[in-house]
């Protein structure tokens, strides 16, 4: 399986000629959905998911059931319910999950799905929901405004997977982005940053 990381929490994935694209949102670059055959989103936030982009797109997308998606166009969405498994662009997926991590106070509230996608890769969307099943490939949030680092990392040493790569780093800047990557490069066996455009 081979693992592209653009920017922000958009991730392409590809294997045997299928592409799955998750979480595609308005801070992503356009050509990580080039040829891309399915896309995912976990949550109705615009930073993880470009309405408009998409519906052009003509691709099967999934999200959760409820998502509030902007009403900017015309988009056809599969919706998909916690513990869901289906199939996208040849991947088995399964829905897990459920809700949003709260900022304050109970905000924001949304439905928020992470994905378990082939061979154990996870993608949590904006929360710290630890599967059941196991996880070979995490994606780790790296800075968020309900998440604090300490909250990531512990999310990390919870699932220990074999490989872990930083998503949710756009408002970072290059400094904390460099102590961001120092901690969990300390603290998270198998970890490694990707920049926006980089494979693993």
């Amino acid at each position: 399986m081979r693992i592209t990381k653009y920017t922000h929490s958009c991730v392409r994935v590809e294997h045997d000629g299928g592409v799955l694209v998750i979480d595609p949102g308005t801070w992503s670059e356009p050509r990580a959905l080039a040829g891309a055959d399915a896309v995912l989103v976990t949550h109705e936030h615009t930073d993880h998911v470009d309405v408009l982009r998409l519906a052009g797109l003509g691709v099967p997308v999934y999200a959760p059931e409820g998502a509030r998606l902007p009403d900017l166009a015309p988009l056809s969405v599969t919706p998909v319910r916690v513990g869901q498994r289906f199939t996208a662009a040849g991947f088995p997926v399964t829905a897990v999950g459920g809700r949003h991590a709260a900022v304050h106070d109970g905000q924001p509230g949304c439905a928020n799905l992470g994905y378990l996608v082939g061979d154990g890769l996870y993608h949590p969307g904006d929360a710290l929901h630890v599967p059941d099943e196991p996880v070979q490939t995490l994606l780790i949030p790296g800075q968020a405004s309900w998440m604090r680092l300490g909250e990531a990392i512990e999310f990390a040493q919870a699932i220990r997977p074999r490989h872990a790569y930083t998503i949710h780093d756009a408002q970072i800047n290059e400094r904390g982005l460099a102590s961001v990557t120092g901690w969990l490069t300390e603290t998270v066996p198998g970890y490694r940053h990707l920049t926006a455009g980089e494979t693993a």
